[in-house]
């Protein structure tokens, strides 16, 4: 079945192939179009032109050329061979190239200086760029938020490192009290069961605890009052001594013009009464006071 619809498709291939070669559409062999070759034509005149123009005797400056062997090999104080230099060396070729680009520097600048041939570049001389301003504002930009991201992750590097460190040390403060814990309850475990008769660590608790304390008053010590603290005292002044305001002193002891003694004696106007009795202290007991108190809240 397959060879026979091969057959076929081949067959109406041929025939149609057969119809458009009767209409004409079809070239015979290989329906391919050759393009005939061009024409060699010897241009005597076009090449005697040439030959013409490169003969002008036009002035060295306009022309700038320079056809010199290498310079001297300082090392081998010898011009160097251009055949042998080996062209599958990329150093020696190179070289070769350089030494060739030498020596015509060499021999041009001194003509050109004779010339008056300015051969530096003036300092305010400003080149025209291949590239627009507003393309070197795009890579600078590219360049500075590559620059901003560059710094973004160092700084995040440097947190993620700082946070490692201080979970490192605060697991190795933790662990350490723990042990610390462990070995004073294995300790008053030890003193209960009568396996040992020292306190000893009780005593490094006290002194621990001790020395904290002593380290946290030594810290307020030198911290001082606060901002606050200090602001008000410069705004307000420091308002004196508070404790200890109303001690006697030597002066106030001696200092007796204020001493009334009918007050203190109780003899004055009003004070007497019948029977030539001193009046009673009228002071409230202690039960009203507290309902007085009790009251004014």
């Amino acid at each position: 079945s397959d060879s026979a619809s091969d057959s076929e498709d081949s067959s109406l291939s041929d025939s149609e192939l057969q119809e458009a070669f009767a209409r004409g559409e079809l070239k015979p062999g290989l329906n391919v179009v050759l393009e005939e070759r061009a024409k060699r034509r010897n241009d005597a005149e076009g090449l005697k032109q040439c030959l013409a123009e490169f003969g002008k005797e036009l002035a060295w400056v306009e022309r700038l050329d320079v056809t010199l062997g290498p310079v001297v090999d300082p090392v081998a104080q010898s011009a160097s061979n251009t055949d042998a230099v080996d062209p599958e060396n990329d150093f020696q070729r190179e070289m070769s190239f350089y030494r060739q680009a030498q020596s015509a520097v060499l021999e041009a600048l001194p003509r050109l200086r004779k010339l008056q041939v300015p051969t530096r570049r003036p300092d305010d001389y400003f080149a025209e760029m291949a590239k627009s301003d507003q393309q070197m504002q795009k890579i600078r930009q590219k360049l500075k938020t590559k620059q901003e991201a560059m710094e973004r992750s160092e700084k995040a590097k440097q947190l993620r490192a700082m946070r490692k460190y201080g979970k490192k040390v605060q697991t190795e403060i933790l662990q350490r009290r723990q042990k610390e814990k462990k070995n004073m309850l294995n300790a008053v475990k030890k003193y209960q069961k009568g396996l040992s008769d020292k306190l000893d660590f009780l005593d490094d608790e006290q002194t621990s605890s001790q020395g904290n304390k002593k380290g946290s008053a030594s810290q307020r010590t030198k911290k001082g009052p606060n901002a606050k603290r200090r602001y008000k005292n410069q705004k307000f002044g420091f308002g004196g001594k508070k404790k200890g305001s109303k001690w006697n002193t030597k002066e106030s002891f001696n200092d007796v013009s204020s001493f009334q003694s009918k007050v203190a004696h109780n003899k004055g106007p009003g004070k007497a009464r019948k029977g030539g009795k001193k009046a009673l202290n009228k002071r409230p007991g202690k039960r009203a006071r507290q309902k007085m108190k009790n009251r004014a809240r």
